[in-house]
């Protein structure tokens, strides 16, 4: 297949879950010859949702991507996850597509996870279509799903269909632009004429459209002014080019499921996307000059490209998804990767069917692809080639937002379960793992619960080891509120060299950690008999007398004691100054303390009451706020124990749109009646 940059398009199918976005690609990949039938996903036979966890959910857990051919060209479909938890997974995807396809139910509404992918896309210029899925439905609602689209996004949606209807499914569609209808058959959609009742509101989309595409275009605004009108290649032309600065959003309507509007989305994807070369800028780093250049989309120029995914293939090993921005890769080639400062041989080059891979001897730029074995190249990496090197800016993944402990069902597998977790963090950037050496505790960090699950059963399925998700413990202190004299003596006598030690211990508050004192006169206590006071005391803030946690807070000053000639030691005095700490804690009115974290909450406006509110019912306090546009920032105060699950409550509070981080800020007394709970359920 010789393609050139012009002929090929990166699609990303997106939306949010349970909107059709795997079976629009399964109906894209029929229409273009490269399946014989289209896969089910409640039977697990779909190529994009190859993985055996998406099968057992049936959801996109995992961006895929496969390609198909239409008219002369290649489409390079990237199907995305929907679900919140999976960021990370569009965050890569949209860092290599072109264009995007949003794909929203005809339920009348405007799904919140459109809502994001609509503002997403026009942050970051990325070309989108709209098409209204499952216009088979006896209760589809074409026309309120339009008008919530127009009330959100009004001025820039371009409606350059409509669909034909009988007994309140699509039949058929009317292209306005074309002047055309069609009408759905088994053998594809064949043309009709244009349905008399249906003319007005041609007449009426056309000149709507007509406007649109004058306003992207001052030669066509001065045409529009002076004649009243543009031509069917004027219009088409005013409209890509407001599509490709994010200015027009065209929708389309069908049904995935049945595969009707699907040609003619593909017809138009061809027709309006912008192609490789007409793509905005993209910037890199000329690392020679150190300078910013702007990377055009050459296939005879000095090869570049970005590495956008990770995955581990049970046949082919390790695979780097790439998007070439320029210059060709070819099998044999040596390239350099800046981010490691290593040079990688390209072995086998594959373009990408699902789990399907197919060997081919190079990619142009523009195009999507995969290599394997590569030993020093991960995601977000730049490759180049040797003579001219560029770094492409690292792809941005959200933190993690929630974090649970995890450990083995079986005992004896702690090492292997996180060397399991290690290798998979070259796949996902999104989670973390650690251990809590307070705690004890393996600490998994992700998304969200459904993210934290889904990198369990991996674990299992991959490394056959199986674990167990639960709360984390959390960090509490004591520290004391007053000041105490306490006496510890050790003595021992067991024939022989006995063992004595004497030592008075006055305890009080203080900011730092632990400060240690010495006041002792006279030679009570021998100076080398002080440092190990010192140890035993330091040895002993390791564990509190209310719940066993860590002690913080304290001065501790040795002011006398006594000593014997022949069985005083270190060992002795240790263990007399761990008796006084016993003892002039428990009489310092010793208190709980909880770890207080920060919290950056970006919320919009409509919500910002709601999370507030919650803030107060957390224990929390609002410190400031500011206002930028419609996003609200909350800065809190928050106990860690009240926000255990704080992301999925977010996420429910604001219909998907909150985010948040957090970050460690003080420790602060626990209230007395939470306290008693704590040290209760500890001493159990």
């Amino acid at each position: 297949m010789n393609f050139t940059s012009n002929d090929i398009r990166n699609i990303a199918v997106i939306g949010h879950s349970g909107e059709g976005k795997t079976t629009l690609c399964e109906a894209m990949l029929f229409n273009g010859g490269m399946i014989d039938r289209m896969g089910k996903i409640e039977d697990g036979t779909t190529v994009m949702d190859f993985d055996e966890l998406e099968k057992a959910k049936k959801l996109s857990i995992y961006t895929s991507v496969a390609y198909l051919t239409w008219k002369g060209f290649k489409l390079n479909l990237l199907d995305l996850p929907g679900f919140y938890d999976f960021e990370g997974e569009r965050q890569e995807a949209l860092a290599a597509c072109g264009a995007a396809v949003l794909v929203i139910g005809a339920n009348g509404v405007l799904p919140i996870g459109a809502e994001n992918v609509v503002e997403y896309c026009l942050k970051y210029g990325k070309p989108l279509v709209i098409f209204i899925n499952g216009m088979d439905k006896a209760n589809a609602d074409y026309a309120g799903t339009l008008a919530a689209l127009k009330e959100k996004y009004a001025g820039k949606l371009a409606p350059i269909q409509l669909p034909v209807m009988a007994d309140g499914k699509m039949t058929g569609y009317l292209n306005a632009i074309q002047e055309r209808c069609y009408k759905f058959s088994t053998q594809g959609p064949q043309e009709v004429p244009v349905p008399d009742s249906l003319k007005d509101q041609m007449n009426e989309m056309q000149a709507s459209l007509m406007e649109t595409a004058a306003e992207n275009d001052e030669i066509l605004l001065d045409k529009y002014f002076s004649d009243g009108k543009l031509t069917k290649d004027e219009t088409v032309h005013g409209i890509r080019k407001g599509i490709a600065v994010g200015n027009v959003i065209p929708v389309m309507a069908g049904s995935a499921l049945q595969n009707r509007g699907v040609i003619n989305l593909l017809d138009e994807i061809i027709r309006y996307m912008p192609n490789a070369n007409e793509r905005r800028n993209t910037l890199a780093t000329d690392l020679a000059a150190d300078d910013v250049v702007n990377v055009m989309r050459d296939a005879s120029a000095p090869f570049a490209a970005q590495v956008f995914k990770t995955v581990h293939d049970p046949y082919t090993g390790k695979l780097n998804y790439v998007k070439i921005y320029r210059g060709t890769l070819k099998t044999g080639m040596t390239v350099y990767n800046p981010n490691t400062d290593t040079e990688e041989r390209i072995g086998q080059i594959f373009m990408l069917r699902g789990k399907k891979t197919e060997l081919v001897n190079e990619l142009i730029a523009g195009d999507i692809g995969a290599v394997n074995k590569l030993t020093a190249t991960d995601t977000g990496n730049t490759l180049c080639a040797l003579g001219t090197k560029i770094l492409f800016d690292p792809i941005h993944f959200p933190k993690p937002s929630l974090c649970l402990a995890v450990k083995p069902v079986n005992k004896g597998e702690e090492d292997k379960m996180f060397a399991g977790f290690t290798r998979m963090l070259e796949e996902d950037y999104t989670f973390s793992v650690e251990k809590n050496a307070e705690t004890g505790e393996l600490l998994l960090y992700g998304q969200g619960e459904v993210h934290l699950e889904i990198l369990a059963k991996k674990l299992k399925a991959r490394y056959g080891i199986e674990v167990k998700l639960s709360e984390p413990k959390i960090s509490y202190r004591e520290t004391i509120r007053a000041v105490s004299n306490a006496e510890g003596k050790h003595k021992k006598q067991s024939g022989g060299h006995g063992q004595y030690g004497h030592c008075k211990v006055r305890f009080e508050p203080c900011e730092e950690h632990f400060v240690f004192g010495d006041e002792v006169v006279g030679g009570a206590v021998p100076r080398q008999y002080i440092p190990a006071v010192e140890k035993g005391l330091r040895e002993c803030m390791s564990r509190g007398v209310l719940a066993d946690y860590p002690v913080t807070g304290v001065k501790a000053v040795l002011y006398d004691g006594s000593y014997h000639d022949v069985d005083s030691s270190e060992m002795a005095f240790k263990a007399a100054a761990a008796l006084a700490f016993k003892e002039g804690i428990k009489n310092a009115k010793p208190v709980l303390l909880e770890p207080v974290m920060k919290l950056k909450i970006a919320v919009n406006g409509e919500y910002l009451g709601a999370v507030m509110g919650d803030v107060s019912k957390r224990r929390g306090r609002i410190s400031e706020s500011h206002t930028d546009g419609d996003i609200t920032t909350v800065i809190a105060e928050v106990p860690l124990a009240e926000i255990a699950k704080y992301s999925t409550d977010l996420r429910g509070m604001t219909r998907g749109r909150g985010k948040f981080t957090s970050e460690f800020l003080r420790y602060e007394e626990v209230p007395p009646q939470l306290a008693e709970k704590i040290i209760a359920a500890a001493k159990k």
